[in-house]
C-alpha cells in the first residue's frame, strides 16, 4: 500500500554518538534494546513478533504516557506499526519500510526509514532519513520525535 495522503516528504536527523558502529548496529537487532531507546520521549513501547533479518518484519506499538496530551494515529493513545528490514549492512547501515496501521488515509501508507552509521573521530555519526512520510505526521512532531529518538540512543549505547 503506497502512501496516498504522502507528498514525498522526507525528514531527517542526525547526532553523533560516542560509541562505535558496532555497538549501535548491534542496539537494533535486539527487541529488548530497540524497545528501550526506540521510543520518543513521553511514549513507551512494545515489540511483538521481532525477526532481524533482510526481509525479516516486526510489530510495534508505541503508547503514549498517561497524562501526556495524544494524538494516537491507530487508536487515541497509540501508534502500531509493521517494520520489514529491507537491508541490513552491518555497522553501516539499515533500510526498514514502516507501514502505519491507522483507518485515517492522513496516517495510513508506507514510508522508508534509512539508518546510517558512520564512524568519525568523535565516535559515529547517526543519521535516520524517513522518506514518503504520511502528510498527517506533523513535521515539527516528527522532527522532535527522531531527535528524542537519536537521544534515547545515544544514552542507552554510550
Amino acid at each position: 500500500m503506497k502512501n496516498a495522503a504522502c507528498d514525498n516528504r522526507r525528514d531527517t536527523a542526525s547526532r553523533i554518538i560516542m560509541a562505535e558502529p558496532k555497538t549501535i548496529y548491534q542496539a537494533f537487532l535486539n527487541p529488548k534494546s530497540l524497545v528501550s531507546w526506540l521510543p520518543p520521549k513521553g511514549m513507551s513501547g512494545h515489540i511483538d513478533n521481532f525477526d532481524p533479518r533482510e526481509g525479516g518484519t516486526y510489530k510495534m506499538t508505541l503508547t503514549y504516557e498517561e497524562g501526556k496530551p495524544s494524538s494516537g494515529k491507530t487508536s487515541e493513545n497509540t501508534d502500531v506499526y509493521q517494520g520489514k528490514f529491507l537491508e541490513l549492512v552491518p555497522d553501516k547501515w539499515i533500510v526498514q519500510l514502516i507501514i502505519f496501521e491507522s483507518e485515517s488515509p492522513e496516517f495510513a501508507g508506507e514510508m522508508t526509514q534509512k539508518w546510517l552509521f558512520e564512524s568519525i573521530t568523535e565516535g559515529t555519526r547517526v543519521t535516520v532519513i524517513c522518506e514518503n512520510v504520511p502528510k498527517g505526521i506533523r513535521k515539527e512532531d516528527h522532527d522532535i520525535g527522531l531527535k528524542s529518538t537519536l537521544e534515547n540512543l545515544a544514552i542507552f549505547v554510550e
